[in-house]
């Protein structure tokens, strides 16, 4: 039997509770002279209407076509707990980040009330959920629109210097979906699906922190999906890792996703096939009681239930992340927190994408490469491609892995110190962030 649907949260009680958290925020006193390491490191929040926040999240059942994300708005943007005894697993919306950064950002220990001081300029919107209006909304024929109201607001109305002063080269915004959705061209008549946001000219400058960058980005870094993982502190992290470290790989390798049903040759047909006919294989003596474990993620039943797949993941040595109707997966990163050792069949999956998180020469310490051409194509088998790295390798790469966990991971706000001294992929994003904008402005002296 499934488990019972989790119970709605009425949408005005969530916009009081985070209401609640921003007001609370604002009465803390900023330029502490108790934070001696914030040189170069000073964040000014902008004070936004709530028409570009906290108004939005009001309208959280208005758009079916796309989902009722109300269920996800508790615990600021986490989502509701898995259980009711869970302390770290949530029933977590990636779409909802913009919720979850806004949250983080208000315990941020070097923000700034004087913008002049600052190094950077964080712009609380939520992008992807003013961008619904837009897609799945009837403002779908003006989707040329989205931004021009914020762009009027923080240029013209409210204190311009701060914006005018490096004309936005200093300002930063998380947009919780793939950067595609927000590169709809200006010209497009009638407008096809995404809006223009990083299309208009005046947006050039800003820094946008997308799920996933384009192919050649240009205002857009991408940072992780974020996972069902949100720890409160140190040793419920260390449990997990515990259990992680201890977990027997009893699979070679695991595909939980769904698609490849299709006639069309790609590589999650491939994949599917491989598993299909995977009791073909000899593993005697290897250690493992399966070769492929296949978990169906169709119609997306798996999106708020870690349950479905985070025990196979323990359970697998390996997780095959192909690339679907975009190239970008958030199984990358519930695979990482299981310990399983990703095999990636495309660059623009993770390693063109995740540059901050997940440095770029680190990829063959932690994760194996297969392209997707010569499995489709050539009839590269996956199987004895993983079947041929050495065990201590597999060790080796598991180990770093592991050691990865804290980069992709979203710990709970008002998490304890102990945490918090480790980095998590907020702290590594606004890290990113201020380093290109600083880089900018060295380009781009302030006018």
């Amino acid at each position: 039997m499934p488990p019972p649907s989790p119970p709605r949260i009425p949408p005005l009680l969530s916009l009081l509770i985070l209401a609640a958290a921003v007001v609370g925020a604002a009465a803390v006193p900023q330029d502490s002279d108790l934070e001696p390491d914030c040189a170069g490191r000073w964040i000014h929040i902008r004070h936004l209407p709530p028409r570009f926040n906290l108004d939005l999240i009001s309208n959280c059942s208005q758009y079916p076509i796309f989902d009722d994300f109300c269920p996800y708005l508790p615990n600021h943007g986490l989502g509701q707990k898995t259980h009711s005894s869970s302390h770290s697993w949530y029933r977590t919306d990636p779409y909802m980040l913009e919720l979850v950064f806004h949250r983080r950002m208000l315990e941020y220990p070097c923000l700034t009330a004087d913008p002049s001081r600052a190094a950077a300029v964080y712009l609380p919107y939520y992008a992807g959920l003013d961008s619904l209006r837009y897609l799945f909304g009837r403002e779908a024929n003006s989707s040329f629109r989205h931004g021009l109201d914020l762009y009027d607001y923080i240029s013209r109305v409210d204190s311009p210097g701060v914006w005018a002063r490096n004309l936005g080269h200093d300002h930063f915004l998380v947009m919780a979906r793939p950067a595609w959705d927000f590169t709809q061209p200006l010209t497009n008549d009638p407008p096809v699906f995404g809006t223009s946001f990083l299309e208009i000219p005046a947006f050039y400058n800003l820094t946008a922190l997308t799920l996933e960058a384009r192919a050649y980005p240009w205002q857009e870094t991408a940072i992780p999906y974020p996972t069902s993982f949100h720890p409160p502190n140190l040793a419920f992290y260390e449990s997990w890792v515990n259990r992680v470290k201890r977990s027997r790989r009893t699979a070679l390798m695991l595909f939980a996703g769904g698609g490849g049903i299709s006639a069309n040759p790609n590589i999650r047909r491939s994949i599917r096939l491989e598993c299909d006919n995977s009791t073909n294989f000899n593993i005697n003596g290897t250690g493992y009681h399966k070769v492929c474990d296949f978990v169906d993620c169709s119609n997306g039943i798996c999106e708020h239930d870690p349950i479905k797949f985070m025990k196979p993941m323990l359970q697998a040595t390996f997780c095959l992340q192909p690339p679907g109707d975009t190239p970008t997966r958030r199984a990358t990163f519930d695979g990482i927190l299981a310990g399983c050792i990703p095999v990636f069949f495309d660059d623009l999956t993770a390693k063109k994408q995740y540059k901050w998180h997940l440095p770029v020469e680190k990829y063959d310490e932690f994760s194996v490469f297969i392209p997707k051409e010569e499995v489709v194509f050539n009839g590269l088998s996956i199987v004895d491609v993983l079947m041929s790295i050495p065990r201590a390798k597999v060790r080796r790469m598991r180990e770093k892995v592991i050691e990865m966990m804290p980069r992709v991971m979203y710990r709970k706000h008002g998490s304890s110190l102990g945490l918090r001294n480790k980095k998590d992929a907020i702290d590594i994003a606004v890290e990113g962030t201020l380093e290109r904008i600083r880089s900018k402005l060295q380009e781009f002296p302030a006018q």
